[in-house]
Order: C-alpha cells, then sequence, then structure tokens
C-alpha cells in the first residue's frame, strides 16, 4: 500500500470525507479541445494521452489544486486503445503503442499530484473501464499488470460499470485483485437497477443481484464501491440501499449535464454551491466518498471539499427510522439506555416484545401492505406455516408473506406478482431477511398463469378493491367491477395448485359475501373455514 493511499484509508477509518477529482475529459473540451479523429471518440477522452498530454497535465493539475485526495488518469478508454494497439499522434509519423499511453497517463497524473497539499500528494487511481472479460481472454490485462511494474499507481478505479452476472463470478476482477493493487469498483446504477448516462433504465426486475453482487466484492477483497457517470437525480438512495448489502466504502461522483453529439453539454444550472449542497445530501446518506464525473469542474470539487470538511458520513439503512435521543458534545447519538426483562412470549415460547416482524421495505410503485396483509403475517407466524413445506405466494407485493414462510423453514418460496417491481421488491427484501437462497421470484399476470408445479401452501392478499364500471376499459384482463375477480380466479386455480392435503390461507374482505365463495369452494371440491379475523377500515376509497 503506497503512502497517498495509506492517508486514503485513514481518512475512512476516521469517518472524514474522501474526495475525488472531477471528469476530465470534459474539462478537455473546455480547454477547447476536440476528437481529433472520428475512430478516437470510443476512447472518449484517453484521445488526449495521445495527441495533447499537456493539456492532460494542465486539468489534472486544476484538480490537484482543489485539495482533492485523489485524481484519476485519463486512461477510460485504455481498453479500447488496446484493440488497435498502434496510433498515429497529431503529426500522423510517430506511432504510439497503447502500454506506452498507459505509462504516460500514470507519470502526468503522478506529476500533477504534486501540486497539491505540500507533503500529502493525493492518489493516482489508474482509471479502466470497457468489456473486461474480453480483455481478459484477449490477454490485455495481463499485459496492462506489466505496464505497472514501472509505474505503479496507487491504485486502480474500475468505473461505468453496468452489468452483474446472474452467478456473481467475475474472473477479470479475480484476475486484476491477484496484482496486489487497492481495486475501487464503480457502476453506473441507481435504485431502478441498470442506468444510462440519460438516465434511461433498461432490464428486469434484478431484485437482490447488485446487492449480492457488492457482498461477493467485498469477499474479494475489493477495498470501495461507489456509482458514477449517472444524473444526480439518480444518485438519492442508492447509498443506504447499498448498506444492506456490504460494509464496503461507498462513494458517489455522478455527472453534471449530459452528452449532446458531438461534445458534452454542461449543467449551468447547478453551480459550485449547490453541487456542494448536493454533496452534503449524499454524504448524510452515508457517502464516504464523493467526487465528479462527466461535467464537473475543479470550481465544484473545490467547494464541495471546503463543505465537507469535518462532516461525518450518515448511517442510514433504507426504512430505518432515525435515532432517537440527544447529542453529545462529539456530535454523537446518545441513545437512552433501557433495563430489558424476559421477553413477553406467547403460548408457544414465541418472543411478542419485541416482535421479530421481518425487515420489510416498500419500495416506490410497490403496493404497500393492507391490515389484510398484515392479519395474514400473523397467522403465518403464530403458527409456524411453512416449516419444510414447498410453497406459493400469489400476489407478493413487498413480499412480507413470502419472508415470513421461509424464515418459517420453508422448503422453497415461489413469489409470482404482475409488477416487475414487486418481484424485485420481495427479493430484496428476501435478502434483507438472510432467506434469498429460499425465495424465487417470477413475473406474471394471474388471468394468464398456467401453474406448473403443486404446492403444500399457498397464501394469497390479493387487492379486493371494486371500481366504477364507467371509468374502466376492459381488456384481455378482467376489469374487478365487484373487487372478486382476483380472488375468485384464484379459488378456481387451487386444485391445480395445491399438493395432496395441501392448504391456501387467504385474504377475504367480508364485503365480498359468504354466498359465492362457497359455491366456488364447493365447486372446487375444496372446504372453506375461517381461522383468523381482523378490522379493515372504510375509508372514502371504499
Amino acid at each position: 500500500m503506497s503512502r497517498p493511499y495509506e492517508a486514503i484509508k485513514r481518512k475512512i477509518d476516521a469517518d472524514e470525507c474522501v474526495i475525488l477529482d472531477g471528469g476530465v475529459s470534459t474539462e478537455l473540451q473546455r480547454l477547447d479541445l476536440r476528437d481529433y479523429r472520428l475512430s478516437d471518440s470510443e476512447l472518449w477522452g484517453t484521445w488526449a494521452l495521445y495527441h495533447a498530454p499537456e493539456a492532460v497535465l494542465d486539468v489534472h493539475r486544476r484538480f490537484a489544486t482543489t485539495g482533492c485526495d485523489l485524481i484519476s488518469t485519463n486512461t477510460w478508454g485504455i481498453i479500447d486503445a488496446a484493440r488497435n494497439p498502434i496510433q498515429p499522434n497529431t503529426s500522423g509519423m510517430e506511432l504510439q503503442h497503447w502500454m506506452d499511453v498507459a505509462r504516460l497517463g500514470i507519470r502526468l497524473a503522478r506529476e500533477a499530484s504534486e501540486t497539491s497539499s505540500p507533503g500529502e500528494n493525493c492518489s493516482v487511481a489508474f482509471s479502466l473501464s470497457g468489456d473486461l472479460d474480453e480483455a481478459l481472454a484477449q490477454g490485455s490485462l495481463q499485459l496492462l499488470k506489466r505496464v505497472f511494474s514501472e509505474d505503479p499507481p496507487d491504485l486502480i478505479l474500475i468505473e461505468t460499470l453496468s452489468l452483474v452476472p446472474e452467478n456473481l463470478a467475475f474472473s477479470w476482477l479475480e484476475t486484476i485483485l491477484e496484482w496486489g493493487y487497492p481495486i475501487w469498483l464503480s457502476y453506473r446504477r441507481c435504485r431502478h437497477g441498470v442506468c444510462g448516462v440519460y438516465g434511461q433504465h433498461w432490464g428486469g426486475p434484478e431484485g437482490d443481484l447488485f446487492g449480492r453482487a457488492a457482498h461477493r466484492f467485498q469477499e474479494l477483497g475489493v477495498d470501495a464501491l461507489l456509482i458514477n457517470c449517472l444524473p444526480i437525480s439518480h444518485v438519492p438512495e442508492m447509498i443506504p440501499w447499498l448498506r444492506d448489502f456490504t460494509d464496503l466504502p461507498l462513494g458517489v461522483y455522478p455527472n453534471l449535464g449530459h452528452y449532446l453529439d458531438p461534445e458534452w453539454k454542461f449543467d449551468e444550472q447547478v453551480d459550485a454551491e449547490a453541487f456542494a449542497n448536493l454533496a452534503m445530501e449524499w454524504r448524510s446518506e452515508g457517502a464516504q466518498i464523493i467526487g465528479g464525473c462527466c461535467g464537473v469542474m475543479p470550481e465544484h470539487i473545490e467547494e464541495a471539499r471546503r463543505k465537507l470538511k469535518g462532516t461525518r458520513p450518515g448511517r442510514p439503512g433504507v426504512g430505518t427510522p432515525a435515532a432517537t435521543g440527544s447529542e453529545n458534545a462529539e456530535g454523537l447519538i446518545q441513545k437512552p439506555s433501557v433495563i430489558m426483562g424476559r421477553p413477553w412470549v406467547d403460548d408457544q415460547d414465541q418472543t411478542l416484545y419485541p416482535l421479530p416482524f421481518p425487515a420489510i421495505v416498500c419500495e416506490p410503485g410497490v403496493f404497500q401492505p393492507t391490515p389484510g396483509s398484515f392479519l395474514t403475517w400473523k397467522y403465518l407466524f403464530q403458527k409456524g406455516i411453512g416449516e419444510g413445506k414447498s410453497c406459493l405466494d400469489v400476489g407478493c407485493g413487498t413480499g412480507i408473506l413470502s419472508v415470513q414462510l421461509a424464515r418459517n423453514g420453508a422448503r422453497r418460496v415461489e413469489a409470482i406478482d404482475v409488477q416487475q417491481e414487486a418481484v424485485a421488491n420481495t427479493l430484496t427484501n428476501a435478502f434483507r431477511n438472510n432467506v434469498s437462497d429460499l425465495v424465487h421470484g417470477n413475473v406474471g399476470d394471474l388471468f394468464a398463469w398456467l401453474p406448473e408445479n403443486q404446492y403444500d401452501v399457498v397464501v394469497a392478499s390479493l387487492y379486493q378493491m371494486p371500481v366504477d364500471p364507467r371509468a374502466q376499459v376492459s381488456g384481455h384482463r378482467p376489469v374487478d367491477y365487484w373487487g372478486r375477480n382476483l380472488f375468485d380466479h384464484l379459488i378456481g386455480l387451487l386444485p391445480e395448485l395445491l399438493a395432496k392435503d395441501g392448504v391456501a390461507y387467504v385474504m377475504q374482505i367480508s364485503a365480498l359475501g359468504q354466498l359465492r365463495t362457497d359455491e366456488l369452494l364447493e365447486d372446487a371440491g375444496l372446504r372453506g373455514r375461517v381461522v383468523d379475523f381482523g378490522f379493515f377500515a372504510f375509508s372514502e376509497v371504499f
């Protein structure tokens, strides 16, 4: 570990904020430099190492003088350069190999780092992006290691990553970790999943996939995990969400503005003070490393560093209420002491106070649990329903029932919902409760669903709201005029869903009546009985 990087580690350990630099490539544009050849555009800013290295040094120095703790080399596109290893410089006469350009990138950043605070040279991070699996296969990564033998960086920053393999196999990462340098990973991701530079999203629900990847990175020995190269509007809530999965230092360095071919469009609405205020918000969410990506200028970084000095990272978890108590002289929360006796238990010796309710977070847009959901959860909890059984949760929503079945010792729990966000929410909540290996999710419309398996236990707390027929247009999915459609359709599916001696625990609002339910149960060859009841407030909606 180099001396500059030791300084970064000390700051993180002391809860001080580590400050990164900003967008090198976009600063080159502000110097009125442009790509010299169309083929250089895929290299993003790395083309300047071929054509204008003195300008790269100038930009590095501008950031170093802000007092930041780290500057990144202008080598983001070096893996793309390795596909065409020899390219001409500006004159077109002298040829340059990508490995020499990589060495140059480190030397320029190192020279600029000497202009930072006296005796406290900032760390140099070798910036790396691209198809690393392909780079590993073609041998470029092995060659890159030889570059570092003469001019080692203080750390390697692998940034603007996006996809995560389902099996969490990162062969390229394991290879780079073997080199012995500290590794920071940064992904272009937000709370919705994979995020584009303009804030667009793609891909289906992946639940806790990225969270489990974060946990895997910690196991492998990665030093920090960050998000970058996404709009500032997509930063909120990401750091607290990641904190549920990993204890790694977490960081943020988003864009300001967006790309408009052939150059960057800067965001003139976010000045240095506004950026510093945003940085304070990210800090309050728990960010320990803060900086900027494309469009973030030295003045933004300097003001953020000034404002963040002396602050401590917030420690919120998603859905975690703020701590109560008073602050001591150091600004730390002093929680009131509580004398606890033997926990209150029920007649089966289960603890009821504090109630072992699962850690459930309702993501934006996902249907919130109703009193009926809590009633069903209570019965599953009290009776230990699901132990050793195969289970199905129909209309899983947040996964409150799926998680409890798994916590009760279910052999396997299938969760289905028509909403992608709900399935993803269920999978994430399963991870929060350490049952992700037992809970599996599928997106599906109950009316178009053909069951392929049978289950020992089926649970459902379905939406049972009548609608005004004049305000709805029927399509392939029946409009729920009476509030019974989903409920009735599920009863019709139960003979196919239930294994021999299987049981379904289904919540019904009493306003739907008993007679029609009994008719459907009789037609299905089933017997129904009430096992518990609760109360549901009739609001103006009803």
